[in-house]
């Protein structure tokens, strides 16, 4: 059927400037607002219900490492994203960026602790592409999409180069990088996977939940666990690369509010390099 395939030509940085944007201040060290940041956060979100959002950039000061920074832009972002995904609508290919201190503007270090959203307000909506150099271009094709709970081969089926798939169902016992028995028919699926598409390549991304730092590197440890099982069972090692993020990608702010949101952070996941 024909449908309208959206061609994104230019969507960087300087793009973004002509959107609406808003912006938030982080204590130093900090990633949740304080109670002043946050009301003013809250009173946007009233102020925006009928807005789109298109993007949230992080920033921080120059305090610290580079690589420490980034993550520490990268958790803003997130936790600011948290905080307004379901009160107001947000672009499909909506982007966050983390720029830690690379893009610091001012010469007054606190103006530089933030996260910005750029947004689009509802009497612009109808102009939406054109603000963000959007072409369209009407081409063949078929909007294919795939269920959350879908079997992990329908995932990888339609999955692009880049595209990160979380595996659903492998855990571990606490504090440690074994595998729980409960975790193997995960495992055998990830296999199927591998055995049946020969070309594939992937890298392990391992990600844990709870703390402030993943001092003992546990989530490489669990990543390259998930590709010795692979390893033993035949699929050859270059295929499969490994990665920790520790805690520098959560899902949701960490010490987190509860259990699901403690083993959303918890996670595997696969992010397809080659098809």
């Amino acid at each position: 059927m024909r449908v309208r395939f959206l061609i994104i030509f230019i969507l960087l940085i300087n793009t973004l400037f002509a959107q609406e944007q808003f912006s938030v201040f982080f204590e130093s060290d900090k990633y949740d607002l304080t109670t002043q940041e946050e009301i003013k956060l809250k009173d946007w979100i009233a102020k925006n219900k009928t807005s789109k959002i298109v993007a949230i950039n992080g920033y921080t000061d120059e305090v610290g490492s580079s690589s420490y920074n980034d993550s520490l832009a990268q958790k803003r972002v997130s936790f600011i994203h948290n905080f307004i995904k379901k009160e107001v609508q947000i672009r499909e290919d909506f982007k966050t960026r983390s720029f830690g201190e690379k893009f610091a503007h001012s010469g007054n270090k606190a103006e530089n602790r933030k996260a910005t959203i750029y947004y689009i307000l509802e009497e612009d909506l109808h102009k939406e592409n054109e603000i963000l150099g959007i072409e369209e271009k009407e081409i063949d094709t078929v909007a294919i999409v795939v269920d959350e709970n879908a079997p992990l081969h329908e995932k990888v089926k339609h999955a692009k180069v880049g595209d990160k798939i979380i595996l659903k169902n492998i855990n571990f016992y606490q504090n440690t990088f074994a595998i729980t028995q409960e975790s193997n028919a995960a495992l055998y699926d990830l296999l199927f996977v591998m055995q049946n598409n020969p070309s594939l390549k992937i890298q392990i991304q391992g990600h844990i939940c709870c703390v402030d730092e993943d001092r003992r590197n546990l989530s490489l440890e669990r990543a390259k666990q998930v590709r010795r099982f692979l390893v033993v069972k035949g699929v050859s090692q270059q295929r499969i690369l490994v990665t920790g993020f520790g805690v520098t990608q959560p899902m949701y702010p960490i010490p987190e509010k509860n259990e699901e949101q403690a083993a959303a952070n918890r996670r595997v996941e696969i992010e397809i390099i080659r098809k």
